[in-house]
């Protein structure tokens, strides 16, 4: 038995001598929503459209930046882009009350419809794209994929629209590659066209096509942000049903964890009517383009959480020095997805730090602080995990393979906020389809709840 394989059993047996596996029930009704959310997610804006659908239902406020907002406690959420965040203001809420907040991403990989878009070539239709972050090519071929985004007409409104099943990236025939298994090299502009048909002439203008599935006129359409998306359906299967496999987990696991820990949340408050008075805000705040980089309006590198903090202490009539005293004493959860041991690469990882599936969601540490984690931020996710009846396991990059970043340094660093980065391991990250264990997810949003209730 080797190393990695100890490691393994040990984090098996520490994970069960520890803490109790979620009840399967609880497991497939958590399962089954994650997998109508991600369903319902195939871009940045649906994504955000959905967590606002589930928050109306819970009698959430939705808010318009540009207008004046109403004093008081109260549960509110501002839509910007493809990013939401939300909050929850108890009863005696003040200029000094703390803010936790659960940081998450809602893009993922991919590709991206350029101006025009509708090429014809040797008699195929073709979509022009560009790549969007840094997925793993090779996983999109010969995939039945769908274009989802939003399409804004000359007026400024935007429109919500997905195609369905519609395009596919088709891998060379190996009688015209022989050398295709030694080593396969896509060049981005000539080998990732996706195909959606053959013939050619108007009927096949793809903007005439999105604008028919949205409803509106195609010379009305001024812009679009129109994004691809794996068309298969989220799947368990394996031994027991224990491994889940779909398309976006990084980052939707971590938006859903956050929006079913804050709806808890809000559960919770209404029926504990003499808890504490005002104790905290608890805030989701869901940000686009974090695989861009998250330098936008609506990223986290942007002003939007700022903002938003601003205006709530504004309302609660805090001075400057108020709202830096309630920063003091907050607290930012980063979460996005990790890396689980992979079997078949494991020398690819620290040797003592091997994080399994199923062992728990992830404690990510980077000594370069490409993570946010800290001595105090450790303990407090410890203290989550321990309310919550969880196992957590820690990830460290091995030192010969560059370390990933996420959300977290960035709200420490524009906020002075502290931040904590933590996630469920994957194998497959940033492949068009990507691959966890049940109960992870499960866990990530109970120790999330933990940390809304004040861990």
């Amino acid at each position: 038995m080797d190393a990695s394989t100890d490691r393994a059993a040990d984090l098996t047996a520490h994970s069960a001598a520890t803490t109790a596996a979620p009840a399967a029930d609880r497991v497939d009704r958590y399962i089954d929503d994650l997998a109508a959310f991600i369903t319902a997610s195939p871009s940045s804006y649906h994504a955000a459209e959905e967590v606002a659908r589930r928050l109306d239902d819970a009698g959430f406020t939705r808010l318009d930046e540009s207008a004046a907002w109403q004093a008081g406690a109260g549960r509110r959420y501002v839509v910007r882009d493809g990013a939401i965040i939300a909050w929850i203001q108890p009863n005696g809420s003040t200029a000094t009350t703390p803010f936790r907040i659960l940081g998450a991403h809602t893009d993922s990989p991919g590709f991206k419809l350029k101006p025009k878009p509708t090429i014809e070539s040797h008699g195929w239709l073709q979509a022009g794209v560009e790549v969007y972050g840094g997925p793993l090519l090779n996983s999109w071929l010969d995939r039945e994929l769908e274009l989802a985004g939003r399409l804004v007409t000359r007026d400024g409104e935007s429109h919500l629209v997905r195609t369905g099943p519609y395009l596919r990236i088709p891998q060379l025939a190996i009688h015209l590659d022989r050398e295709v298994n030694d080593g396969l090299k896509l060049d981005r502009q000539r080998h990732l066209t996706p195909v959606f048909g053959v013939g050619g002439g108007t009927a096949a203008d793809l903007v005439g096509h999105l604008a028919a599935l949205a409803g509106v006129a195609a010379e009305d359409v001024a812009g679009y942000d129109i994004l691809t998306a794996d068309t298969a359906l989220p799947t368990r299967f394996g031994r027991d049903n224990a491994l889940f496999a779909a398309g976006r987990m990084d980052n939707l696991t971590s938006v859903h964890a956050g929006m079913v820990a804050l709806l808890a949340e809000a559960a919770r408050e209404e029926g504990a009517p003499n808890a504490p008075a005002g104790r905290q805000i608890s805030v989701l705040a869901a940000f686009d383009h974090e695989e861009l980089g998250s330098e936008s309006r609506s990223g986290a590198s942007g002003p939007l959480l700022a903002d938003i903090l601003t205006r709530i202490s504004g309302a609660l009539g805090a001075t400057p020095s108020e709202q830096l005293q309630a920063y003091a004493s907050s607290w930012c959860l980063s979460a996005d997805a990790g890396h689980s041991v992979h079997p078949n690469y494991s020398e690819r990882h620290d040797p003592a730090n091997q994080p399994v599936a199923g062992g728990g969601p992830l404690l990510k540490i980077n000594a370069n602080q490409r993570y946010a984690t800290d001595a105090v931020g450790s303990a407090l996710w410890t203290r989550a995990c321990e309310q919550a009846g969880v196992a957590s396991q820690e990830f460290v990059s091995n030192n010969t393979v560059p370390c990933g970043s996420t959300i977290g340094p960035l709200t420490a660093t524009r906020l002075g906020i502290r931040t904590l980065d933590v996630g469920v391991p994957l194998l497959s990250m940033h492949s068009a389809r990507e691959l966890c264990h049940v109960n992870d997810p499960v866990a990530l949003s109970a120790a999330i709840k933990a940390f809304f209730a004040g861990a």
